[in-house]
């Protein structure tokens, strides 16, 4: 199978359960919002939580995976099985003690984590101390979803996609449970929410098991510190480490200085974005996803051609489902937030507040995306100094926006827009970099398509936006099912028009996936 064709596959693969956890985590989201609103639980959660993510992204996903990726892939194909498994077992023991330590100083020092994280919240009263204990809760997370990344990537690396990509359906099945069965049973709800996500984390971890058994990945334990490999990785991650997770420590940046803002702030911000995570989690990261593996094989081959047209195949094939998705979040952002979360503790103003975040975030969102195929690219090729160093740029960047934005009008969307124009500085800085490593990554093909996502997207905003104005006002004042009708069938004339559009167009990534949707369905 070609190289385009089995990213297509997998990212199909990874996009169909991200999309399912994406759902389930909106449905999360939801009672989230319905029990806490915007106010002090709710803004405790979102600290806390963000605190083992930000970990897992920078350590886990962010800076571990790309790192050993290509190296376990560069094992598989010039030395044989069983020294990859070997490999393996090495990195597994190696990452299981350091995360135990990085879990103790964790919960240690977590009073003094929250005050450097959130210095609005100040250094005692109900909201720091309710904040350092979920902490401390969940500080234990950072290890599971850590081991959870390695063999996530061990698999991805053999071309198994379905199980790492299905383990964050487990995570939100946990936290809805968490919220159902435990939260209300408890003095303090959020402590309940804290503990599904350590259950979740536990049930993401084992999901993956037999599928590594069933490779020959054997778990045992190996004690090789002088391992060459192990070397390798932690040299391509310590850059990495700020590179790959950019985005999330400029989020973190945003945090920080929401604080300092009115209240809910944090929560206006977590909730705009988690509808951002939803087209950038399904699509932009599940291409990405299933890219990194298929870049790293022909890197380790020497095949720069092949890398050009993965990049530019990866690149269309992303711009051609976000560009239509940051239109739709633009013109719907208002419907789309009132329907999924205005109800119980959070109130119209919340809702307006929210909107206003996701229309800067979207603005954004295909910046978000593409950084993701770019920044594999250079990850494939075991060169992860030069995305550090335009992250630095970009990180500079969002400060100085966040910081001029944040004192206007706009509050807390300044700070969503601050980090929309610094990502998009960022993968500006990529392409030209990477044009110039590989000769080029057949600029006219992307250029050309992207043109065609964006005729058609305006298109479709056209017709969305008159629906809008034509029906959801109407039905704002009725009941919330019929307005849910009306919502979802502006989404599904706006997938219409969108893919009537590109049809019409000729865009090639849409004849690239039904290629796909056919063979799955002549296979089953």
């Amino acid at each position: 199978m070609k190289e385009d064709e089995l990213v297509t596959r997998a990212a199909g693969v990874v996009g169909i359960y991200t999309f399912l956890s994406r759902v389930l985590g909106l449905f999360r989201d939801i009672l989230i919002a319905n029990v806490f609103g915007s106010g002090m639980s709710a803004d405790a959660f979102f600290v806390a939580f963000r605190i083992p993510n930000l970990l897992r992204r920078l350590f886990a996903e962010g800076s571990f995976s790309v790192a050993f990726i290509p190296v376990f892939t560069e094992y598989l194909r010039k030395r044989s099985r069983e020294d990859a498994v070997v490999l393996a077992q090495a990195v597994c023991t190696m990452l299981s003690l350091i995360l135990t330590v990085v879990s103790i100083v964790g919960i240690v020092f977590a009073p003094l984590i929250v005050r450097i994280i959130a210095p609005g919240f100040g250094a005692e009263g109900e909201k720091y101390a309710l904040t350092v204990l979920l902490t401390r809760i969940m500080f234990p997370y950072i290890f599971l979803v850590s081991v959870l990344a390695l063999f996530s990537g061990i698999l991805n690396a053999m071309k198994h996609f379905a199980a790492p990509a299905m383990a964050p359906v487990f995570l939100n099945l946990s936290m809805i449970a968490a919220l159902v069965l435990l939260a209300p049973s408890m003095r303090n709800p959020t402590v309940g929410l804290a503990i599904g996500v350590v259950v979740g984390g536990i049930a993401q971890m084992l999901l993956q098991v037999p599928f590594m058994l069933k490779k020959g990945i054997s778990l045992a334990p190996r004690w090789l510190p002088s391992h060459p490999a192990l070397r390798r990785i932690g040299i391509l991650m310590l850059p990495t480490i700020f590179g790959s997770a950019i985005y999330q420590i400029n989020q973190l940046v945003g945090t920080l200085l929401a604080t300092l803002l009115r209240e809910g702030s944090v929560s206006f911000l977590y909730y705009a974005d988690r509808l951002v995570q939803f087209p950038l989690g399904v699509f932009a990261i599940a291409i990405s996803t299933a890219v990194l593996p298929s870049l790293s094989r022909e890197a380790a081959d020497g095949d720069l051609e092949g890398i050009k047209g993965t990049v530019s195949h990866a690149i269309r094939l992303t711009m051609f489902i976000t560009i239509p998705a940051m239109a739709g979040l633009i013109v719907l952002r208002e419907p789309i937030v009132r329907l999924l979360f205005q109800r119980g503790a959070f109130d119209a103003v919340a809702a307006a507040m929210t909107a206003r975040a996701l229309l800067y975030y979207s603005v954004g969102l295909w910046a978000f995306s593409g950084l993701r195929v770019f920044v594999s690219a250079f990850y494939s090729l075991q060169d992860t100094k030069t995305p550090v160093k335009v992250a630095v740029i970009a990180m500079v960047l969002n400060l100085v926006f966040s910081l001029i934005l944040m004192r206007t009008p706009l509050e807390h969307g300044g700070l969503a827009l601050a980090l929309s124009l610094a990502s998009t500085v960022q993968l500006a800085i990529l392409i030209l970099l990477l044009r110039r490593r590989i000769g080029g990554i057949e600029g006219k093909a992307v250029l050309g398509s992207m043109a065609k996502s964006f005729l058609s997207s305006m298109i479709m905003a056209t017709g969305i936006y008159w629906l809008s104005n034509k029906f959801l006002a109407s039905m704002a004042s009725g009941t919330m099912v019929h307005y849910a009708f009306g919502v979802l069938l502006a989404v599904a004339a706006g997938a219409l028009i969108y893919l009537v559009s590109a049809r019409l167009l000729g865009c090639p990534e849409l004849t690239s996936v039904m290629n796909v949707v056919r063979r799955r369905r002549r296979r089953a």
